[in-house]
């Protein structure tokens, strides 16, 4: 924890970005019935059962100090998809020297990944672009991420879409929203407030 916290009070760079990663599966559901617009003096209707259309998944990548945020909708959540979006990741910063990567540790997020993606002078290089730094376990809170995926559903996601198709293009124009608008993040929890608001989760030491 107190890594990642160390992580975030580094100064904005462009040769060593601090980039955030996360994803989220997100539900495919349509409707049953057709709705009932809304009118004037008359709220939106529709009915309680709807279609459960399959699953798709939310890649983010944020950078807290820039308001960027890189975002992409796949089918699936495997090694495969991952190591292709953190090449999507990489190609966005041709400049950096070394990207900071801050992640969950999944079992899906490793090195390994690249190998089985890509040929082994690819994986490699890709490999050498990136520090991974991996927030603890239950403390998925600590990931900047996840707090922009949160933003995407309320102001994006928070309504019944049945087409992964659609899902695109409505996160495409958030993306593009959110970073012509440079929304950044500013972390306030530091080392120290975790050390009083968290005391019981540190070992007991008796001198």
């Amino acid at each position: 924890m107190e890594r990642v916290i160390d992580v975030y009070k580094r100064p904005y760079s462009e040769k060593h970005p601090v980039v955030c990663m996360d994803e989220s599966p997100k539900q495919l559901i349509g409707e049953t019935r057709t709705p009932i617009k809304m009118q004037a003096g008359c709220v939106e209707k529709y009915d309680y059962e709807y279609k459960r259309n399959g699953m798709c998944n939310i890649f983010m990548a944020s950078e807290p100090l820039k308001g960027k945020r890189i975002v992409e909708i796949t089918e699936r959540k495997t090694k495969i998809d991952w190591s292709h979006f953190m090449k999507r990741i990489s190609s966005d910063y041709p400049d950096a020297e070394k990207i900071t990567i801050v992640m969950d540790n999944y079992s899906t997020h490793s090195a390994s990944a690249f190998y089985e993606t890509f040929q082994p002078e690819e994986a490699k290089s890709l490999w050498d672009r990136f520090e991974f730094i991996f927030t603890p376990k239950h403390g998925s809170w600590l990931n900047v991420a996840e707090i922009e995926l949160n933003v995407l559903q309320k102001q994006c996601l928070n309504r019944r879409i049945d087409d992964i198709n659609r899902i695109k293009e409505e996160v495409k124009h958030w993306q593009y929203y959110r970073n012509s608008r440079k929304c950044i993040v500013n972390w306030r929890f530091t080392t120290k407030d975790a050390r009083i608001k968290l005391k019981r989760l540190y070992p007991s030491i008796e001198d």
